[in-house]
Parts: structure tokens; sequence; C-alpha cells
């Protein structure tokens, strides 16, 4: 159990024995000693593990509580890091919440939720979130970088009344970072309380197909854990990852802006400066338009995975990433403007009692979400106190 729990966290035994109150680790596991309650407690709060787990006689089977189309290697992904669940439950909490409160409001369902089915005709489908999203030109035309974009379309699904929430590690524990090559993202479908996660470790190009890719989820009623990669098996992913591409880069669009006899990758970087989606996407959509012939996507494509990858690690390694920022200046896309002001409206009017608040938006006082109301523009609603 002890063994279970270290590979559940993603942490290691020798990391974990470092720790004063866990140095006597080797010795529980090879049974020369048994540890106390207080030193089990220690070691459960390390690896983010529920302390009645360590008395049972084997490790519980812990499925992901939503659809989980991701693969590896050509297989299903067999066990979830606890960072992934613990992610999965706290949206699900929120988006709980959530509903009640649309109830309450006498919010009606929105139409653009299951209004179509996986296998739907992607250029209209495609069509139909553009249309939403007020999308009639390449994102470089509202954003001068992949940044500015990603916030252009988090705002514009906010309004279309969908849960947005990016954030790059668990809840409020920064040291909690979550991994974008276990996953990238997730939706859960609901009709009131429609809710899309994307991991925020990710690059800002990653990112804005992951917001695009679990969208179509929505629109197809499908909710899950989602495989973006360039070749996913699930039908599903594969006809969300379609539209995704048809969303930010239209076929027709993007033909006419391909130029002829380019170097592949050069034209690449090109064209995902103008439509803000990473040069992996674009090399795909290459091949869609018939500009490149599959041997040769399949080698740039490679080089170009090779590339990215290891940026990505440099700027891990350099701390590049942040550890999340300043709680108040990330508030608005990793817990949701609209799920936030939800929260804090219905404790200043007394719905909501500021314990439940405190665990929803992940403050520790009623200054820090009379500050956060503020942040997020509700300074007159909140000038009268709360009731």
């Amino acid at each position: 159990m002890l063994e279970w729990a270290c590979r559940r966290a993603g942490v290691s035994i020798d990391a974990l024995a470092k720790r004063a109150t866990l140095k006597m680790l080797p010795e529980w596991l090879s049974e020369d000693e048994q540890p106390t309650v207080k030193q089990l407690e220690e070691f459960a709060k390390a690896t983010h593990t529920p302390f009645g787990f360590f008395f049972l006689a084997e490790p519980p089977d812990e499925p992901v509580p939503i659809p989980d189309f991701r693969t590896m290697r050509g297989e299903r992904v067999q066990r979830p890091s606890a960072d992934m669940l613990d992610t999965i439950y706290v949206c699900q909490q929120r988006q709980d919440w959530y509903r009640q409160h649309a109830q309450l409001m006498g919010e009606e369902p929105l139409a653009f939720v299951s209004s179509v089915r996986v296998g739907a005709n992607v250029v209209e489908t495609a069509a139909s979130i553009r249309q939403a999203l007020r999308l009639d030109s390449p994102l470089s035309t509202y954003a001068g970088t992949n940044g500015e974009a990603l916030r252009v379309l988090l705002e514009r699904v906010d309004a279309l009344g969908v849960l947005v929430m990016v954030t790059g590690y668990v809840g409020t524990n920064t040291r909690r970072r979550l991994d974008p090559d276990e996953f990238r993202g997730f939706a859960l479908v609901d009709p009131l309380a429609p809710l899309v996660f994307v991991n925020g470790r990710d690059s800002k190009a990653a990112q804005l197909f992951t917001l695009i890719h679990e969208l179509a989820h929505i629109w197809a009623g499908e909710s899950g854990v989602s495989d973006v990669s360039a070749s996913p098996r699930a039908d599903v992913e594969r006809w969300c990852n379609a539209v995704a591409a048809e969303v930010l880069a239209p076929l027709d669009e993007f033909r006419e802006a391909l130029r002829s006899n380019a170097e592949p990758l050069g034209e690449a970087q090109r064209l995902a400066d103008i439509y803000r989606v990473s040069t992996l996407v674009v090399l795909h959509r290459m091949l869609d338009a018939g500009s490149l012939t599959r041997e040769q996507h399949d080698r740039a494509y490679g080089r170009e995975s090779a590339r990215l990858s290891a940026l990505l690690a440099e700027r891990e390694e350099s701390g590049a990433g942040g550890a999340g920022g300043n709680y108040y200046a990330t508030a608005r896309y990793r817990l949701s403007k609209r799920f936030a002001t939800a929260v804090i409206a219905s404790t200043w009017e007394g719905r909501s009692t500021f314990t439940e608040a405190f665990r929803l938006l992940g403050c520790r006082n009623v200054k820090t979400l009379e500050t956060l109301g503020e942040r997020l523009g509700m300074e007159a609603y909140l000038s009268g106190g709360p009731v």
C-alpha cells in the first residue's frame, strides 16, 4: 500500500525519505519498522492519499469518474494520478454547486449543449461554434500573441455560459503541478453548468486548441478526459480534433493562405502565427489541405514534436512556467469568472455560507473574498456588505 501510494502520487521513495518526518520510510517498506499513526498521517498528506486507504488489504480501484479517451503508445492509460483525480473531483464539486445555483436562479438550459452528435458534419459544427464565439477571421486579428488570443477566447466561452477553468496545479496547491503529458483537459457536460478544464502547464497554443476541442465535447454532449494527440484512437476524439482544427483554421481559408513550394517547417511557423495554433496543428492541417504527403508530414511532425518537447522541458526546468502567480491575477481564469462571481454574489446575499465560499474558491478569510470580488468587477455589488 505504501508503494502504491508513492506511484499514485508520482513521487519517488527516495524523495519522500529525505523528509525528516518520513526518514523511516525504507524501514517501513522492508517491514523492519511500523509507522505510528502520526507518521502515517504525514505520509498520507505527502502522497495526497486518503488516510483510510492504508487500512485496506490491497489498493482500491480508482476509475476516472468520467469517460477517459487518453491513450499512450496505442493503449488506454490504466492508472490516473492523484493530481488528475483530485482536479476532476474539484471541478465536479464546483459544477454541482453551480448547477444548483442556476436552478435556483431559474436559468434555462443552454441550447448548444448536446446540440449535435459525434460524427456530425465537421464544417457545419465548426461554423456553429465560430458563430457562437463571434470568430469571423483568424485569431491573429484579435490578438498579437497566443496568450492574448487565449484570453479573448476564454472571455467569449465564459460569456456563452460555460464554466472554463485553466490552471497548472491542483486547487490552490502550487506544489502539485499538473503534467500535460498525462492530460491536457477534460469536459463535464451539463445543460445548465457545462464545464471545461484546460491544463495551464501546456503551451498557450496547445491550450487554445484544447479549449476548442473541449468545447466540441460540450456541443456533442460527450463528457471525458481528452486525447488531443495527432492520431487519437477514439472516434469521439478524432471528431473533436477535426472540429477544433476547423474552428481555428478553416480548411478553405487555410488553403488560400498556403504558399506553394515553401519549406514545411518554415511555412508551419508562419501559419501558426496567423491562426494562433501550434506548428503541429498546422502540419496536420497542411496534410488535410494536400500540400504535404503522409511521408512528408510524418517526417516534419517528428522533428517539430521533438523540438517543442525540448522547449517545454527547458521552460519547466528554468521555472518560466511559474508557480501559479498571484492569487487574484490568476483567479479570473483559474476559477472561471462566471463561477467565482456567482459564488461571491450568493454569499453576499446570504444564500451560501462563507465556509462554503472559502472551500469553493480557495479563500481563507472574508477580506480575501471581498478583494477577489473587487478584482472581478463587483465593487458596486459588494459596497452594501454581506447579508
